[in-house]
């Protein structure tokens, strides 16, 4: 590349990226809010999507003419992924890898906590309550990984480390996998169901996952398993999640992501028995804005330099393919 690029970064007034002092070194950098982008990408070479739950580059596509790179602070692409985009010759790369661990260890911790029965534990403290119980051991359970990309392997990877049985399911079967044993493809879901104690969602949101858990598939589950989903809040039908747990047709759920973000407080997940609600932070460590900054300034030198970039998006499918 020659002379200096112009790199857009897209965050609110006050919540700018830390450690840009190498790319605002080598670049003319300019921070924008959702309403100053369409001036803003005039000229503009990159796009730095600091605030990644803003849509406001789809309204901008007009103002991208010079656009040729896209990276987003998120591992998921699906509120970026426009058909204008999507169609166009801009590269796209996301924070793949920065959020693996953490939702690996959120989603292990979740399902302690089901085998463990702390809520209960926990409420009979309150109550000052003296009653003794069994809880399960997980290393005589099985988990299905819908969802085999870098999360989902490091997700396999602890419940495997825990003595869980771990299969997965993915976009491409395959016989055997380090992480998930062995993966089968999406089309055999129906058949894995009634077999598994922990299904955990962590797949993308594409046009073959939105509604993937609905009342049908929570029919075909054991009584006694539980849903976990760290992906995205409408690949489960939240409605049908309710009926199934107030029913006891599945013994409980744990979401961290939701359709709509926050959560309404009349919402009825709120009250839904056996159901453990988070606020989208299964992946959120102490550091982890320092760690996405650097993935982008990482990039950012590659794609100066002419080098390969991480994390590129297949456009088509909606995520970074695993190698």
């Amino acid at each position: 590349m020659t002379g200096r690029p112009r790199v857009v970064v897209l965050c609110g007034a006050h919540h700018r990226p830390p450690g840009m002092g190498a790319v605002e070194a080598t670049a003319d950098v300019r921070y924008a809010a959702a309403e100053e982008l369409p001036d803003a990408l005039r000229g503009a070479d990159g796009l730095f999507v600091w605030d990644f739950r803003s849509t406001a580059l789809a309204g901008a596509w007009p103002a991208a003419h010079r656009l040729r790179w896209v990276h987003i602070a998120s591992a998921g692409v699906d509120r970026l992924m426009f058909p204008e985009l999507a169609r166009s010759p801009v590269t796209v790369t996301n924070s793949r890898g920065i959020f693996d661990q953490p939702i690996a260890e959120y989603v292990l911790g979740l399902v302690l906590a089901f085998a463990k029965d702390l809520r209960t534990t926990l409420d009979l403290q309150r109550e000052r309550a003296w009653r003794h119980r069994e809880s399960d051991r997980i290393d005589r359970q099985d988990a299905l990984l819908v969802g085999t990309g870098s999360v989902g392997q490091a997700i396999g990877r602890l419940l495997s480390a825990a003595g869980m049985t771990v299969t997965g399911v993915g976009r491409t079967a395959r016989p055997a996998d380090p992480d998930l044993g062995v993966i089968h493809a999406s089309d055999s879901l129906p058949s894995l169901l009634p077999r598994t104690d922990y299904v955990v969602v962590a797949a993308p949101l594409t046009a073959s996952t939105s509604g993937m858990f609905d009342a049908e598939a929570f029919r075909l589950m054991k009584p006694s398993a539980r849903l976990i989903n760290v992906g995205r809040g409408p690949i489960v039908v939240a409605t049908d999640l309710v009926a199934a747990l107030r029913t006891g047709q599945i013994a409980g759920a744990a979401l961290d992501v939701f359709a709509q973000e926050p959560l309404p407080p009349d919402d009825p997940l709120w009250t839904a028995p056996n159901l453990v609600v988070s606020p989208h932070m299964a992946g959120d460590f102490v550091g982890r804005l320092d760690a996405l900054t650097a993935l982008f300034v990482d990039n950012f030198q590659r794609w100066v330099a002419g080098g390969q970039l991480l994390n590129v998006v297949d456009k088509e499918l909606g995520y970074v393919p695993s190698t």
